[in-house]
């Protein structure tokens, strides 16, 4: 399950952080990272942000760019690191997206996205 929504998270200093990773758009969909499905957990490890996150294909060819992002976001709320875990398990698909984005992308819940 993907995290699309700061309710789903009782930390609030984490709330904060996906708050902040709003503005981190993936330019091949137009879209934030957050209402796009990407972020699966959020946490702490050794006292830094820790987040699982993944991409909505193995190969995105702005990835790279996304998780220096990522990284920019959370360093400028004043964190010295984060921690990012890159996992394709399970792999992204449009259900995981907030409902918002759903909207936006004209994306229906009742059509069951190909396995990959």
């Amino acid at each position: 399950m993907s995290i699309t929504s700061e309710e789903q998270l009782q930390d609030e200093k984490l709330k904060e952080i996906l708050k902040a990773l709003r503005d981190v758009v993936d330019p091949e969909v137009g879209m934030n990272i957050v209402d796009l499905g990407l972020i699966y957990e959020m946490g702490w490890e050794n006292q830094l942000p820790k987040i699982v996150m993944t991409w909505t294909t193995p190969f995105c060819p702005v990835g790279p760019v996304i998780l220096a992002q990522v990284e920019k976001k959370v360093k400028e709320l004043g964190y010295p690191d984060v921690i990012i875990e890159l996992t394709f398990d399970p792999p992204w698909n449009p259900s995981m997206m907030s409902e918002e984005a759903k909207m936006k992308l004209g994306v229906r819940d009742d059509i069951t996205a190909p396995k990959l």
